[in-house]
C-alpha cells in the first residue's frame, strides 16, 4: 500500500453497549519499528445516540486537516406515496464521482431524528462525510431485504454538497422488492438535474463551559456568527451527546450555515444565547473558539460570564468579541504546562466593556384589569447597524413575579455595534394561564451613549384583545428622549486583606470624585445576595466593571463603604485599584488607593465608610510604532485625609431633643463627605438632648472651603422632632472653623414638616441654586442677572434644560383640560411661541414640581416658565410627547400671559391632541388672532434682594407681603414666595419680581401675617434692580417685624433711597374723628382708615388709642396720633370702615380731620352718613374726597405740548401732521411746517411744539403723517422719517402721555397715508387725580353659570380696580335674597369715589356654607353717572375642589 493516506473505520452498531469513543488509530507496516507509526486522530463517537450519530469515520493522518479535506454529502431520500411503500430493511448507498467513489455506506442514523425511517411519503435526511469524490455522476442505492416489511418504493434521491455549491437530483419512482417490478433490491441512478446553490464555508465551533459550580446547562443553545461580509442565521447547537457540561469542551462541525455572501470574511463577533429550558438552565460560558476550516484561522471569543437568570446581570444572551490568541492561550498552555494564568484575559474586560453597549430596558405594564401576563416575554432591539436578536426577559431587577398589573420591570441587555436604536419589538409566546398583556411603554436607557429613549405602546398583546397581535413593533417618541452626559467604564478591583475575619457579606458601594467636586452616583457593586457571598473573601481580589459618570481626567478621591448587612458585615480593605481608559483609548491608567483599615462597627473607629486618595498611577499606552509604553509614577500633592470635628447644638426650646437617627453631609469646594451617620458622640452618651452640644469626628479627604451642610433624621423612635440651633465644623489639620446658623425644626409636625434641611455657612455669599426643586425655580434663575455673563454651552446639570440663547422673559401658561372621560393624559406638555417674522422660542416644557405628571379631567393647570422674547406673539404651538393611544388629551382652553407686554391671550381650543382622536395630531398651532386679548398691565422685571439680619431667631416662616409705591402709582400687595429656604438668619435672597412700571420708587411697605412656628422676622434691607436699565433702589429698615420685639409691629414702611438720596420725608399725623349727633350714632366696632395722598397711601391704620376711654360715642371727637410715617404730601382721599363687631356696630360718622404735623396743614374729609349693615345703604366701607381740594368744572379748551424725538435712521425737511385721539374728543389736524429758516426733525434731535385744542380727555392714540411740502425733487434719504418717541403733555392738569413709536414714516403727497400709535405710558398728575374724586355709584351685575352645582352659599366679595384707585374689598350681600344661584343674575350697587377707567375686578368667596363652589359666568360693572358698562368675562370655577382650586379670580376687560 506504500504510504497509508486514509483510514475508514466502522462498526455494525449491534449489542447493548455498541457506542464507542475512538481516540486515534496507529498504523505501521508489520515488522517496522514503532517510530514509523502514522497517527490517525479521531476523538469522536461512533454511536447512534451521541455526537452526530454516525457509525463510520474516515480518518486522515495527524499532519493533515481532516475537516478541510473531508466533504459532507447531505442525502435526502424520499419514499413514495403508494400503499406499502415503506420498508424496515437496512438501506445503503454508494456515490460515484469523477475523482473517486465512496464505499457502500449503510444509512443508519437520520439527521432529522425520526424514529421510523423510510416511511410512506416521508423524506429522511442523512449525512455522509468522506473524501472529495468530485462531481457526482451516478449512485447505487439498495437495501438488504430484511425486516417485517422489506419492500420499498423509492421516490427520489437528492444530494446537497455545500462545499461544491451543487445540488443533485436523482429520480427513481420504482420498487426495490423481490416480488414486485423487476425483483431487484438495488438500482443505479443518474442525476436528472444539477443545480448550483450557494457555496458555503466550513466552520468548526468549540464551546468551552467554565469550571465553576453549576456551570453546565440543560437549555437549548443558539448561536449567530458575524463577519465583515455578513452574518449567519441563528444556529441551534444540537448534539446527541450530553453537552455543555462543567469544565467541558464541545465541538460542533457544521457547514449548513445560510449566509448572504460566499464568505463571512474576518469574524467580528458572535451572539450566543439559550432558551432557559430544562431543570438547570443556568450556564457559565468560558469561551468559544471558531475555526475557519478553509483559511485555517481560529478566532477566540472569551466570555467568562453567566448566561443565567439568577446570576450576574440576569442576561441569557451574550455578544462576544474576538481577541488575540495570546490572551486565551498563554505560553504556559502552549508548552503543556497546564492552564496558566488568566491575567491577560482579565485585562481585556475593560476594553470589551467600552466596545459594548449596555441597555437598561424598563417595561411598564398597564393599570387595567388582567393587564399582567404569565407568558414568556421577549424583546428585540433594532439599530441602524444590527439588532439584538430575540432576547428572553427572565431576570427582572425589580420584581420576582414579573409583568403584573401596573408594575415596572427593569432588565439588562448588552450588545455590540447596534448603531442608532430606532425600533423595539416586544412580544410573548402566549403560554401560561393568563397570557394576555397590556404594555404601557418601554424605556431603553444606554448610559454609555448618554441617551434614554421611550417607546410608547398603550396596546394589548393578546389573542383575545385589540387586534389579536401578541408581538408589536414600537418606535421611539423623539420628544420623550432624554439626553445626558455619557457614562464611561471603570474597572474597580477591591482587595480584601489577609487578616482574621477580613471578608464581608455586606454590600459594598463606591463613589468616585474628580476635580471641582464632580462625582459619580453612589453605586453598589454586587447585584444580588449570591455575589455578596462570593466576593470580598479574605485575601481575595474582587473585580467589577461598572459604567459610571465621567469625572474628568483626574480622580481626586474615592469613597467606599457598605450597608452593614449580612452575617459578617465587618470588612478589612487592603487597597482599591481603579483602571480606566485613557481619553484617546490608546491605553489605560490604573490608580491605587491604599486603605488597610477596617470598615466595621466593632473594629477600629467603628466607621463603615472610608475616603481614600490615590497613591500612585500606572499607565499603559500604545505608541505609534505599536509598542506598549508603561509608566509608573506617584500622585503629586494628593488630598489630605482630614479629621473634622462637628459640633451640633440642639436648641433650648421645649421638645427640641431627638432620639431619631441623625445623618449629615458636608459640602466643600473640593467635594463632599457623602451622608454620614452621627452614631457616637465624643462627649455625650445620650445624643441630641435639649440645650446640649454633641461633638462627632468625621474622617474625610480634604473638602477645601466648607460652604454647605445637609442635616436629616429618619423620624424613628418616640421623640423624633429635633430643633437644631447651630452647627460648628472644625478642621483639625489647619484649624479652619465654619459656622452654620440653623434655628430650624426637623420635624413632620412643626414648621413646614421637613425632615431634611440645607444650611449654608454664615459667611457664604455664593450660589444657592441647590435649593431649587421645581421648574419655576430654574426658570427664575435663567431670568436672573447672573446668567448674563455665563456661556450657555458650559452649563451642566439640571440648569442645562432651562437655559437658552437670546433675551429671555417670563410667561404664564394655563391649560384647561376637557371633561370628557378620556380627556386626561399623563404625557408631558410643551408650548412653542412664534412671533413676528416667524421667530420661534425653544420648546418650553410645562413641567410640574415634585414629580407630579399629567393633566386630569376638568383640571386647570398653571405654569410659570421663561422663553425667548419673540416680540408680539402671533401664534402658539401646544403639544405633548405622548405617542400611544392612552395618551390622548382634550384641551378645552389655553391661556398665555406675557407680563412684560401687559397682555393675556385666552384661546378656546376644544380640540383633541391625540394619535387616534380628531385629526390624529399631538401638537397644534393656534393663531392668536382667534384669541380673546386681555390687558393686564405692563410689568417690568426687577431683581429683588432681601437681607435678613444676623440676630438669633431672625428667620421667619410667616407669609411676607410687599406693596411698592412710585411716582407713577403703586402696586397691589403681593406675597413674596419663601421657596423653602428664603428669609433665614443672615441670609440674602435674590429673586425675580414683576412690577408695574411706576418707577422711580418712593417707598415700600412690608407686612408679615405673624403666623407659623416662627412668626417674627428681622428685616435688614431690600434692594431692587431694574433688569433692563440696571437702576438700583435701596430700602433700609434694620429692625424686627414682630408683635413682641422692636417696634412691636407686623408692618413697616421704608423710604426709597436712590443714589444715596431719600425720595420721601418723614412726618406724623393726627387724626380727629367726629361722630355725628344722631340717635345710635356711636359704635362698638373696631374702626380702620387708609389715608391717600399724592405720595401713595398710608396702609391700614387701626384707630385704637384715643384720649376717650369709650371711643366713637355719639357727638364725640376722638383723636389718634400716628408718628414716624412717610409723608403722603397733599391728601386727596380717605377710606373708613369697621369690622361690624360689638353689641352696637352701626356708626354715623360726621367728618374726619387729618393733620400733617410737619407741614402744619389739616385736611377735612366730610362724611355725614352711616357705616352700618342695617342703616342707610348698608355699606360699612366708605371713601371720602378731601374737602380742601377744589373740584373744577370740566375743561372745554386746553393747550398740549408736543415733544417729538427724531431717530438716527432718517430725518426730513418735509412737513409732519398729527391728530390726537382722546377718550372724549378728537383733535383737529396739527400741521408742523418745516422751513429752511426753522429746521425741524433732524437726526438725533428733539423738537417741541404747542397746540391749542378742545379738551380731549385721556389721550389714547395718535395719528402721524409725513407730507411733502411742494412738487420738488426729494432726496432719497428723506423719503422716510424715523420718529422715535412722542411725548404729549396736557398743560392745564399736567398729565403726560408717552408714545414709544420707533417707526419709519414714509413720505406721501396725500393725507390718507399715516400711521397710528397707541399710548405706551400715562403719568397722571395729582391735580388731575383730585378732579376725578367725585362720588359715583357703580352697578355690579354678577351672572352665575348654568352647570350643575354652579351656585354658591359662601360669602362673596368684590374689589373693583380703576385708573384712579380701587373700591377696597366689598361684600356682595342683600337681605332676604338667596344670591348666586345656578343661572341667576344678581345686581348690587356700590358707592365710592370715581375709579376712572376700569381695569380689573377681583371676585372671591370665603368657602363657607354647605355648597361653596361657584361657577361665575361674567361680571358687568356700570358707572351710573356716565352709563359706561365694562364686562369682565370669567367662565371659571371658584372652588377648592375644581379647576385650579382657587376661590378667587382676577378678571380683566377683553380688548
Amino acid at each position: 500500500m506504500r504510504k497509508v493516506r486514509r483510514v475508514r473505520i466502522r462498526h455494525d452498531g449491534k449489542g447493548s453497549g455498541s457506542g464507542w469513543f475512538l481516540e486515534r488509530v496507529l498504523v505501521r507496516e508489520e515488522g517496522q519499528p514503532e517510530s514509523d507509526n502514522v497517527e490517525f486522530p479521531c476523538l469522536r463517537w461512533l454511536d447512534k445516540d451521541k455526537d452526530d450519530g454516525q457509525l463510520v469515520r474516515e480518518l486522515l493522518p495527524s499532519d493533515s486537516n481532516a475537516t478541510l479535506k473531508n466533504f459532507r454529502y447531505h442525502i435526502s431520500l424520499k419514499t413514495g406515496d403508494v400503499p406499502g411503500a415503506s420498508t424496515d430493511s437496512r438501506v445503503y448507498i454508494k456515490l460515484y464521482g469523477d475523482k473517486s467513489d465512496t464505499i457502500k455506506q449503510v444509512l443508519l442514523v437520520s439527521d432529522n431524528n425520526l424514529k421510523d425511517y423510510f416511511e410512506r411519503s416521508r423524506v429522511d435526511e442523512f449525512t455522509l462525510e468522506t473524501l472529495n469524490i468530485g462531481t457526482i455522476n451516478r449512485l447505487v442505492i439498495g437495501h438488504d431485504s430484511t425486516g417485517m416489511h422489506a419492500s420499498w418504493f423509492l421516490g427520489s434521491v437528492q444530494i446537497r454538497v455545500p462545499r461544491q455549491g451543487k445540488r443533485y437530483t436523482f429520480p427513481a419512482n420504482r420498487w426495490l422488492d423481490k416480488d414486485q417490478a423487476d425483483g431487484r433490491l438495488e438500482v443505479e441512478l443518474y442525476p436528472s438535474e444539477v443545480v448550483d446553490i450557494q457555496k458555503l464555508i466550513h466552520y468548526e465551533v468549540e464551546v468551552w463551559t467554565g469550571d465553576v459550580g453549576g456551570a453546565s446547562t440543560t437549555a437549548r443553545v443558539f448561536m449567530q456568527i458575524y463577519g465583515e461580509e455578513g452574518k449567519t442565521e441563528v444556529l441551534f447547537l444540537s448534539s446527541r451527546s450530553k453537552v455543555f457540561e462543567r469544565a467541558s469542551k464541545d465541538t460542533f462541525q457544521t457547514d449548513t450555515f445560510t449566509i448572504y455572501a460566499i464568505d463571512l470574511g474576518p469574524l467580528t463577533k458572535i451572539r450566543i444565547r439559550h432558551d432557559n429550558s430544562g431543570n438547570r438552565p443556568g450556564w457559565f460560558l468560558d469561551r468559544i473558539d471558531i475555526t475557519d476550516m478553509n483559511n485555517e484561522i481560529t478566532y477566540y471569543f472569551p466570555c467568562q460570564r453567566w448566561l443565567a437568570v439568577e446570576e450576574d446581570d440576569g442576561q441569557l444572551s451574550r455578544e462576544l468579541l474576538p481577541v488575540d490568541e495570546s490572551y486565551v492561550l498563554p505560553p504556559s498552555m502552549e508548552e503543556g504546562g497546564g492552564g496558566g494564568d488568566n491575567a491577560p484575559l482579565d485585562n481585556l474586560a475593560l476594553e470589551q466593556k467600552d466596545k459594548s453597549t449596555t441597555f437598561s430596558v424598563t417595561i411598564k405594564t398597564g393599570d387595567k384589569k388582567n393587564a399582567g401576563t404569565d407568558a414568556n416575554v421577549f424583546i428585540t432591539l433594532f439599530g441602524t447597524q444590527d439588532d439584538t436578536g430575540m432576547t428572553l426577559l427572565k431576570s427582572s431587577k425589580t420584581n420576582s413575579d414579573k409583568f403584573e398589573r401596573d408594575s415596572i420591570e427593569i432588565f439588562t441587555v448588552e450588545t455590540l455595534d447596534l448603531g442608532d436604536l430606532w425600533k423595539v419589538r416586544i412580544g410573548h409566546d402566549n403560554t401560561g394561564k393568563a397570557p394576555g398583556w397590556f404594555v404601557d411603554w418601554v424605556e431603553v436607557d444606554a448610559p454609555s451613549l448618554g441617551k434614554c429613549m421611550t417607546f410608547p405602546c398603550g396596546r394589548w398583546l393578546a389573542k383575545n384583545e385589540d387586534d389579536g397581535t401578541i408581538v408589536r413593533d414600537l418606535f421611539h417618541a423623539e420628544l420623550q428622549t432624554r439626553r445626558y452626559t455619557p457614562f464611561v467604564p471603570y474597572e474597580i478591583t477591591l482587595y480584601t486583606s489577609d487578616v482574621f475575619a477580613a471578608g464581608t457579606d455586606a454590600n459594598i458601594f463606591i463613589v468616585i470624585y474628580g476635580c471641582d467636586a464632580v462625582c459619580t452616583q453612589q453605586k453598589y457593586l454586587c447585584t444580588n445576595k449570591r455575589e455578596q457571598k462570593l466576593f470580598f473573601e479574605r485575601k481575595s481580589a474582587s473585580r467589577f466593571i461598572m459604567e459610571l459618570e465621567d469625572v474628568g481626567e483626574i480622580i481626586e478621591k474615592i469613597r467606599i463603604g457598605h450597608d452593614n448587612t449580612g452575617m459578617n458585615p465587618g470588612w478589612h480593605c487592603s487597597h482599591v485599584d481603579i483602571r480606566r481608559l485613557l481619553p484617546d483609548k490608546d491605553g489605560t491608567e490604573t490608580l491605587t488607593f491604599p486603605c488597610d483599615r477596617w470598615l466595621a462597627t466593632s473594629e477600629d473607629d467603628k466607621k463603615t465608610i472610608r475616603e481614600l486618595v490615590p497613591y500612585d498611577i500606572f499607565t499603559e499606552k500604545y505608541m505609534r510604532d505599536g509598542s506598549l509604553r508603561q509608566v509608573y509614577k506617584e500622585v503629586e500633592e494628593p488630598l489630605d485625609i482630614v479629621l473634622y470635628s462637628v459640633q451640633i447644638f440642639t436648641g433650648n426650646v421645649p421638645g427640641a431633643g431627638t432620639d431619631a437617627k441623625v445623618y449629615i453631609t458636608i459640602y466643600g469646594d473640593l467635594g463632599d463627605t457623602g451622608e454620614r451617620y452621627l452614631g457616637k458622640s465624643e462627649n455625650r452618651t445620650n445624643k441630641f438632648e435639649r440645650g446640649k452640644a454633641d461633638t462627632f469626628i468625621i474622617e474625610a479627604a480634604d473638602l477645601g472651603v466648607i460652604y454647605k451642610i445637609k442635616l436629616r433624621h429618619d423620624s424613628t423612635k418616640w421623640c423624633a422632632d429635633w430643633y437644631v440651633e447651630k452647627v460648628e465644623i472644625w478642621n483639625d489639620t489647619n484649624e479652619d472653623e465654619f459656622l452654620f446658623l440653623c434655628g430650624r425644626w426637623l420635624s413632620l409636625k412643626k414648621e413646614d414638616g421637613r425632615l431634611e434641611r440645607l444650611f449654608y455657612e454664615k459667611e457664604y455669599t455664593g450660589d444657592r441654586s441647590s435649593n431649587c426643586s421645581s421648574p419655576a425655580d430654574f426658570w427664575e434663575i435663567t431670568l436672573s442677572s447672573k446668567m448674563a455673563d455665563i456661556d450657555i454651552a458650559t452649563v451642566t446639570g439640571p440648569m442645562a434644560d432651562y437655559v437658552q440663547e437670546g433675551p429671555v422673559i417670563p410667561y404664564y401658561v394655563s391649560v384647561t383640560t376637557g371633561k370628557h372621560r378620556d380627556a386626561a393624559t399623563d404625557s408631558r406638555a410643551y408650548v412653542i411661541l412664534i412671533g413676528q417674522e416667524d421667530e420661534r422660542s425653544n420648546r418650553i416644557w410645562l413641567d410640574y414640581p415634585r414629580g407630579k405628571k399629567g393633566f386630569s379631567c376638568g383640571s386647570v393647570e398653571e405654569f410659570y416658565v421663561a422663553g425667548l422674547d419673540v416680540g408680539i406673539i402671533k401664534k402658539i404651538e401646544l403639544g405633548h410627547d405622548g405617542a400611544s393611544p392612552e395618551s390622548c388629551w382634550l384641551v378645552e382652553e389655553l391661556c398665555l400671559a406675557v407680563p412684560t407686554q401687559g397682555t393675556k391671550y385666552i384661546l378656546r381650543c376644544n380640540c383633541w391632541l391625540a394619535k387616534d382622536r380628531g385629526d390624529g395630531v399631538t401638537s397644534r398651532v393656534f393663531d392668536l388672532l382667534d384669541a380673546m386679548v386681555v390687558n393686564i398691565g405692563v410689568k417690568v422685571l426687577y431683581e429683588m434682594t432681601v437681607w435678613t439680619g444676623d440676630v438669633v431667631g431672625g428667620g421667619t416662616d410667616s407669609s411676607i407681603f410687599m406693596t411698592l409705591y412710585g411716582i407713577n402709582g403703586s402696586t397691589e400687595e403681593v406675597q413674596l414666595d419663601k421657596k423653602k429656604a428664603r428669609f433665614e438668619r443672615e441670609q440674602n435672597d435674590t429673586f425675580i419680581m414683576e412690577i408695574l412700571d411706576i418707577a422711580p420708587f418712593t417707598k415700600m411697605r412690608i407686612r408679615i401675617d405673624g403666623l407659623g412656628s416662627r412668626p417674627e422676622w428681622f428685616l435688614e434691607r431690600i434692594l431692587l434692580k431694574n433688569m433692563n436699565t440696571g437702576d438700583l433702589t435701596m430700602f433700609y429698615y434694620g429692625d424686627w417685624l414682630s408683635q413682641r420685639k422692636g417696634k412691636k409691629t407686623l408692618v413697616c414702611e421704608m423710604c426709597a433711597v436712590i443714589d444715596g438720596e431719600e425720595m420721601m420725608e418723614w412726618t406724623s399725623y393726627t387724626v380727629s374723628v367726629k361722630t355725628s349727633d344722631v340717635l345710635g350714632a356711636g359704635t362698638d366696632a373696631n374702626v380702620f382708615i387708609i389715608i391717600f395722598g399724592e405720595n401713595g397711601d398710608s396702609g391700614t391704620l387701626a384707630l385704637k388709642q384715643s384720649a376717650n376711654w369709650n371711643k366713637f360715642e355719639r357727638n364725640s371727637t376722638d383723636t389718634f396720633n400716628f408718628s414716624d410715617m412717610l409723608s403722603l404730601g397733599h391728601l386727596c382721599k380717605l377710606r373708613v370702615w369697621h369690622d361690624n363687631k360689638g353689641i352696637f356696630p352701626g356708626w354715623h360718622l360726621s367728618h374726619v380731620d387729618v393733620k400733617d404735623n410737619s407741614r402744619d396743614e389739616t385736611f377735612r374729609f366730610q362724611c355725614d352718613c352711616w357705616l352700618s349693615k342695617s342703616e342707610g345703604d348698608r355699606q360699612t366701607v366708605r371713601d371720602f374726597a378731601c374737602a380742601n381740594n377744589e373740584i373744577h368744572d370740566e375743561l372745554e379748551e386746553t393747550t398740549y405740548e408736543i415733544v417729538i424725538e427724531t431717530g438716527n435712521r432718517g430725518e426730513t425737511r418735509e412737513n409732519v401732521w398729527l391728530i390726537l385721539e382722546g377718550r372724549k374728543n378728537r383733535s383737529k389736524e396739527f400741521l408742523v411746517e418745516n422751513s429752511s429758516r426753522q429746521r425741524a426733525f433732524r437726526k438725533g434731535t428733539t423738537d417741541t411744539f404747542e397746540f391749542d385744542s378742545v379738551y380731549l380727555g385721556d389721550i389714547a392714540s395718535l395719528c402721524v403723517g409725513h407730507l411733502a411740502r411742494e412738487d420738488r425733487f426729494i432726496p432719497k434719504r428723506e423719503l422716510v422719517w424715523h420718529v422715535k418717541t412722542i411725548t404729549i403733555t396736557e398743560m392745564e392738569y399736567g398729565n403726560v402721555y408717552f408714545f414709544n413709536c420707533d417707526s419709519l414714516i414714509p413720505l406721501k403727497r396725500k393725507r390718507k397715508y399715516f400711521k397710528v400709535f397707541e399710548v405706551t405710558k400715562t403719568t397722571e398728575s395729582f391735580a388731575s387725580k383730585v378732579q376725578s374724586l367725585v362720588p359715583v355709584k357703580y352697578e355690579v351685575i354678577v351672572t352665575t353659570g348654568y352647570e350643575p352645582g354652579a351656585g354658591t352659599d359662601a360669602n362673596v366679595f368684590v374689589t373693583i380696580f380703576g385708573s384712579s384707585g380701587d373700591t377696597g374689598k366689598r361684600e356682595l350681600k342683600q337681605k332676604t335674597r338667596n344670591l348666586f344661584e345656578r343661572g341667576g343674575t344678581d345686581r348690587f350697587f356700590l358707592e365710592t369715589l370715581e375709579l376712572g377707567e376700569l381695569r380689573k375686578v377681583r371676585l372671591e368667596h370665603d368657602g363657607s356654607g354647605y355648597c361653596s363652589g361657584w361657577l361665575v359666568d361674567k361680571v358687568e360693572v356700570t358707572n351710573t353717572s356716565t352709563g359706561v358698562a365694562t364686562i369682565f368675562t370669567c367662565g371659571r370655577w371658584l372652588d377648592k375642589k375644581r379647576g385650579d382650586g382657587l376661590t378667587w379670580r382676577d378678571l380683566f376687560p377683553s380688548v
